[in-house]
């Protein structure tokens, strides 16, 4: 298997081995925010947050439609600190209008990846879910392996050459 078709395998199923993604926002006065966020995704690659209206991101993305994600392997388990596996995709956000059976559906596929907790959000008021939509990616699996993806074919990877 050539390098691209190895990292084209690695990419189909990264996300699978994660609960949450790093969230990285920006303010109404450019005030950048990282936090976290469990989440769900779906076929074409829309991540969908659960979070609530107190937290900075929450105010940063009603304020700034747009967010970047990040995936990235345990420290624990990787041979080289400095060549970390991660996937990043620049996002535009937004809100999915409370109790539409959009929000209805995509709660539920919470509640079945979380499990009970999330009937509690389900009934708090200022719980909002955000639909975040990949303009484009890049997946970096070691040195000299970085992949980019862009919005025309997010299911492929473009070797980026320096």
């Amino acid at each position: 298997m050539s390098k691209i078709e190895e990292a084209q395998a690695a990419y189909q199923n990264f996300t699978d081995g994660f609960q949450s993604l790093i969230l990285s926002t920006v303010s109404e006065e450019n005030q950048p925010n990282a936090s976290y966020a469990p989440f769900v995704m779906d076929e074409a690659k829309n991540v969908y947050i659960f979070v609530s209206g107190l937290s900075p991101h929450t105010r940063n993305l009603y304020a700034k439609s747009q967010a970047c994600i990040l995936f990235i392997d345990d420290e624990s388990k990787t041979e080289q600190i400095f060549a970390r596996r991660r996937l990043t995709f620049d996002c535009s956000a937004s809100l999915i209008e409370r109790e539409t059976s959009e929000w209805n559906q995509i709660a539920d596929r919470f509640e079945e990846r979380f499990g009970d907790m999330i009937q509690v959000f389900r009934g708090l008021a200022d719980f909002r879910i955000f639909q975040l939509t990949p303009t484009e990616g890049r997946f970096v699996v070691g040195f000299g392996a970085a992949y980019q993806i862009t919005a025309d074919d997010f299911n492929s990877l473009k070797h980026i050459k320096g």
